[in-house]
């Protein structure tokens, strides 16, 4: 009965309480996009990133700005951070972090060109047989890897 009324009372509530409401009562979640991009030569592209822990290898990619689609991310974050275009993006898998609070959209991707870093964010950019990835990269990024190829 109590249940029944507050349902009541909530569905005739004016709209930006109701939105008050969820925004008080729901989780937030960040939402990041991120690239497995693999040139014709079957080499994966890596980021020695500035920020990154460890080694600072790993997979480039980025937050998702506010009305922006996934695939738009990853595209701008390319062109940011390396000078990269893509031919194709296509979801390999999307996963949640819950430490973080974030969902991360991860793409396969073909490249157009060759990356050149730019800004302050990228050290360097370089290509690596999938046998052959460099020392030091972590273990959560060699499992997004071998997810998105295999």
């Amino acid at each position: 009965m109590w249940e029944q009324f507050i349902a009541w009372l909530w569905r005739r509530a004016p709209k930006w309480v109701r939105r008050w409401g969820m925004l008080i009562t729901e989780s937030r979640f960040t939402v990041t996009t991120a690239a497995v991009i693999i040139d014709r030569r079957g080499r994966v592209l890596l980021l020695e990133h500035r920020f990154r822990p460890g080694s600072g290898w790993g997979i480039p990619g980025g937050f998702i700005r506010q009305q922006e689609q996934p695939e738009e991310a990853i595209r701008r974050e390319l062109r940011e951070e390396i000078g990269l275009e893509i031919e194709c993006a296509e979801i390999a898998f999307v996963r949640t972090l819950k430490y973080y609070q974030q969902v991360e959209i991860i793409y396969r991707c073909r490249p157009c060109g060759e990356p050149q870093p730019r800004g302050f964010e990228v050290n360097r950019a370089e290509w690596f047989e999938l046998s052959a990835l460099p020392d030091g990269i972590s273990s959560d990024q060699r499992k997004l890897i071998e997810r998105a190829v295999f």
